[in-house]
């Protein structure tokens, strides 16, 4: 059983799989196998698909067949009974779409958003979307019906990389328009202006929203590991620069550190959940964020 939890959160192997629904389940159920093994030992994954009956729950929405295997009286939860609203806002921009390995940041990131509304779906919340990369691409309102993971997963699937990065007015633009109070989840490798990124970031926690920011970036972008004259190309401008990478490792390695530290500490600073990830990694590190986040919201 290990072993096929493992196998199913390394990024590299799922991600070869065509079916972006499948790809989801997988992970989910590969994290599920792996939760008692992990450092949230004894964090339960409550499934409410269906709660027991109870007065004033009408006889008609008890679950037949459940009850024939279970002996049990279980009604069918509704959209109606929702416990949370929360919004994937996933960034399809140019620059997510490199990659060093077999996966890029786009793949990760879309993988990590399918198999979040998958989990989410599970627990009975409803679930929003937003594509994104200079301009709101794609909205989904959020719902908990199954045919909403449908097309959420729909949408994902037919991603087209967009031009360059603007995080901020898009933040400003649903901060705005999302009325209710919700869980907002960011997913972006954050290449845009930070003190505007988290200027709104800050709008969603003025207006009472709980946010998590999965920051999602290559290993290479962090470790340069260049060893020979290269050339590197802007994915989102088309601008060029051929040099010597060890000319310019220290200073590069500085401030991309300078840069990770600045939302890390202005994210806590506003209470907002922040977790940098690189594309080699387990995507249950993401997933058991969103777990302990959900589990604080209560």
């Amino acid at each position: 059983m290990a072993n096929l939890s493992t196998t199913y959160l390394d990024p590299s192997i799922v991600s070869r799989l065509d079916n972006l629904s499948l790809r989801a389940r997988l992970v989910v159920e590969g994290f599920i196998i792996g939760l008692h093994r992990s450092p949230y030992h004894g964090f339960s994954v409550e499934f409410a698909e269906h709660r027991a009956y109870g007065p004033g729950d009408e006889i008609r929405h008890v679950d037949w067949k459940l009850y024939a295997k279970t002996d049990r009286y279980y009604v069918k939860q509704f959209e109606e009974e929702t416990n949370l609203k929360s919004y994937l806002l996933l960034d399809q921009s140019r620059s997510m779409t490199f990659a060093s390995h077999s996966v890029s940041k786009l793949t990760y990131a879309q993988t990590l958003a399918a198999a979040l509304a998958y989990l989410m779906l599970k627990q009975q919340d409803a679930i929003g979307l937003a594509l994104f990369d200079s301009q709101l691409r794609q909205y989904l309102a959020p719902r908990a019906k199954r045919s909403h993971l449908e097309a959420i997963l729909g949408q994902m699937s037919d991603i087209q990389p967009g031009p360059e990065t603007k995080i901020a007015p898009i933040l400003h633009q649903l901060a705005k328009s999302i009325v209710k109070r919700g869980l907002i989840i960011l997913i972006s490798d954050l290449l845009d202006d930070p003190d505007q990124v988290l200027m709104g970031l800050k709008h969603f926690r003025h207006k009472r929203h709980e946010v998590i920011v999965f920051h999602i970036l290559d290993p290479q972008e962090l470790e340069f590991a260049f060893s020979s004259r290269t050339r590197f190309r802007d994915l989102e401008t088309g601008e060029m620069i051929t040099t010597e990478p060890w000319h310019i490792q220290k200073a590069y390695s500085q401030q991309m550190q300078q840069y990770i530290e600045a939302y890390r500490t202005r994210c806590r600073q506003q209470n907002i959940d922040y977790l940098q990830i690189t594309t080699d990694k387990p995507l249950d590190l993401a997933l058991s964020e969103y777990l302990l986040k959900r589990r604080r919201i209560g």
